[in-house]
C-alpha cells in the first residue's frame, strides 16, 4: 500500500473501493512493528482498531460514515480511552485503566476516526525532549541519535514516521509545537478552552491544551472542528462557535504581521533558524504584506513566570497520586506516612519530583506572595501586552525553537538548558492564544526548522488559512 499524507487522498479510494479502512490499519500496524525501536507507541490497539475499521467500512458502503472515516490516529498517553491503560509515561499509574472516554477521544470515535494506540511522552507531560518517560526516550526518525522534542514526542514521531495519519498531543508550554518543529510536521495549540480538557490528566490546569499533529493543514483543521466546542463535563471550555475550519483554508488579501525582534536577536538562537525566519519575513514583504519588527520587553520574564505557575499547579494536581486509591503502591512500608512517601518517591521520576518540590516551595506560606502571587501579576502583564500586539497585527511570527533537534542526553544533566528549549513557545501558553508550528526548511544537517505563527483568541480560522498559505509558499520557493 502507498503512503498517504492526507485524509483527502484516502477518502476517494475508500469510496471507490480501491482500499479499505482494514487495509489502512494493517498498513499502519506493519509500520509500527517495523519502527518499534523508535519507542513512539506504549500500546497498540490492534484488535480494537481492526474492529473499528470493519465497522467504518460498512458505514462507508451505506453512506453513513462520519467526517473522520479513514483517519487512523494515535493519542498521547495522557488522554482517557475507556478500558485502556492510562499512565502519563509514569510508573505511579502502573496498572491503571481509564474508566471513561475523554471528550476529545469520544468525539474522534463518534466521527469514525480509528484510534490505533497510545503514544509515549515525557512523564506527566513534563519535558522538552521525551527523555523523561519511564518507558525510555523516543527517537527522532530523521536522526535516531536526536530527540523528537517533548513532551508529546511519541505522537510527533508516530506522524513523522508514518505510523498513523495524525495524533493528539497536549501543549502546556510548547509540547505540541516544539516536537512538531523538531520532526518537520504541523503542530497546533488552539486557544486555551477551545477543546474540552475532560479526560485529560492534568499537569497545569490553567495552561493544558489538547493539540493536533498532522502532515497537512486540512487534516489539522478538520480534527479541530470535530473535537472542539462546548462540553457539559468541562466548566472551563469555551462556548464560542466552531467554524468549519477545513473549508476555509484559502487565504486572500494582505495582512499586517509583527515579528518580535528580541527573538531574532537572542544569543541562544541557532544561526540557520534565524536565516530561515528572516527569509520568510523577506518573502512576506515581497508578497506585499506589512511586516514590522515589534518590541516585547517582557520576553525575559515569560519563561520564569511559566515555570513558577506550572510547577505550583503540578504540585496541587499531582497530590492525588499517593498509592491509596489506584496505581502504584510501595510495599516496603511501615505505616500510612511511609506509604505516601515511598509510593511517591518510587513512583515518580526525577523531573516530576523536581517540579513537585519546586511547586510546593512556591505555594508555601512564606513564599506564596513572593513567587506565586507575583507570577500571576506578571502573567497578566504578558497576556495584556500580547493582546495589545495582536490588536495591531493580524499575526505574530517567530521561530518555534531556538535550536533544531539536539542530541539524546545533551541537556539531561542541566535542567535549565532543557527549560530554555521552551523559550519561544511559552508566550502563547502564558497568554492563552492559539499558535501553530509549520515546517520552514532544514539546517545543513537536514534537521527540520519550525516557524511559529500566533493569532488572537479564537482566530484559528485565520491562523489555519495564513499558515496554509505559508506552507504552500515553501513548496513553490
Amino acid at each position: 500500500m502507498k503512503s498517504y499524507t492526507s485524509l483527502a487522498e484516502i477518502m476517494p479510494q475508500l469510496q471507490d473501493g480501491t482500499t479499505t479502512c482494514v487495509e489502512l490499519v494493517k498498513y499502519y500496524l506493519k509500520n509500527i512493528e517495523a519502527k518499534s525501536h523508535l519507542n513512539a507507541f506504549l500500546e497498540v490497539y490492534e484488535e480494537d482498531a481492526l474492529k473499528k475499521a470493519r465497522e467504518v467500512d460498512q458505514k462507508i458502503k451505506v453512506g453513513t460514515a462520519g467526517k473522520l472515516a479513514g483517519m487512523v490516529i494515535g493519542i498521547k498517553d495522557v488522554l482517557s480511552y475507556e478500558g485502556k491503560k492510562l499512565q502519563a509515561g509514569s510508573q505511579i499509574l502502573n496498572g491503571f485503566e481509564a474508566q471513561y472516554n475523554g471528550t476529545a477521544v469520544q468525539r474522534l470515535l463518534e466521527a469514525d476516526a480509528i484510534i490505533i494506540g497510545r503514544q509515549n511522552c515525557d512523564e506527566f507531560a513534563m519535558g522538552s525532549s521525551n527523555e523523561n518517560s519511564s518507558f525510555g526516550p523516543v527517537l527522532n526518525a530523521i536522526d535516531e541519535g536526536r530527540v523528537p522534542g517533548g513532551s508529546s514526542g511519541g505522537s510527533a514521531v508516530a506522524v513523522q514516521a508514518d505510523m498513523c495519519l495524525a495524533a493528539l498531543g497536549t501543549d502546556t508550554g510548547g509540547s505540541v509545537r516544539q516536537p512538531a518543529a523538531f520532526c518537520g510536521i504541523i503542530g497546533l495549540k488552539p486557544t486555551y478552552s477551545r477543546i474540552s480538557r475532560f479526560g485529560l490528566l492534568a499537569y497545569a490546569s490553567s495552561f493544558d491544551t489538547i493539540g493536533i499533529f498532522t502532515k497537512n493543514m486540512e487534516d489539522n483543521a478538520v480534527i479541530l472542528e470535530v473535537i472542539a466546542g462546548s462540553d457539559a463535563y468541562d466548566s472551563t471550555v469555551s462556548l464560542e462557535p466552531v467554524p468549519e475550519f477545513s473549508k476555509k483554508l484559502n487565504f486572500a488579501g494582505k495582512v499586517k504581521i509583527g515579528y518580535i525582534k528580541e527573538t531574532l536577536e537572542n544569543e541562544g538562537l541557532n544561526e540557520e533558524i534565524k536565516e530561515a525566519t528572516l527569509k520568510k519575513i523577506s518573502f512576506l514583504k515581497e508578497e506585499g504584506h506589512t511586516v514590522e519588527a515589534v518590541d516585547f520587553p517582557l520576553l525575559d520574564f515569560i519563561l520564569p513566570t511559566y515555570y513558577i505557575l506550572t510547577t505550583a499547579e503540578a504540585s496541587s494536581n499531582l497530590s492525588r497520586f499517593d498509592g491509596v486509591k489506584y496505581g502504584f503502591r510501595s510495599f516496603n512500608v511501615q505505616n500510612l506516612e511511609t506509604m505516601y512517601k515511598k509510593t511517591r518517591s518510587e513512583g515518580f521520576g526525577e523531573e516530576v519530583k523536581r517540579r513537585i518540590m519546586l511547586g510546593t516551595f512556591i505555594l508555601s506560606a512564606s513564599y506564596y506572595d513572593a513567587y506565586y502571587t507575583k507570577a500571576q501579576k506578571v502573567r497578566r502583564l504578558i497576556r495584556e501586552k500580547t493582546y495589545e500586539l495582536l490588536s495591531q497585527y493580524d499575526f505574530i511570527i517567530l521561530p518555534t525553537t531556538p535550536t533544531t533537534a539536539f542530541r539524546l542526553g545533551e541537556h539531561s544533566s542541566n535542567p535549565l538548558e532543557m527549560y530554555l528549549a521552551d523559550l519561544f513557545t511559552v508566550q502563547a501558553s502564558v497568554a492563552g492564544t492559539p499558535a501553530i508550528s509549520i515546517p520552514n526548511g532544514t539546517d545543513k544537517a537536514g534537521l527540520p526548522i519550525g516557524l511559529q505563527i500566533m493569532a488572537n483568541d479564537f482566530q484559528e480560522e485565520n491562523l489555519f488559512a495564513f499558515s496554509n498559505y505559508l506552507l504552500n509558499s515553501n513548496r513553490t520557493n
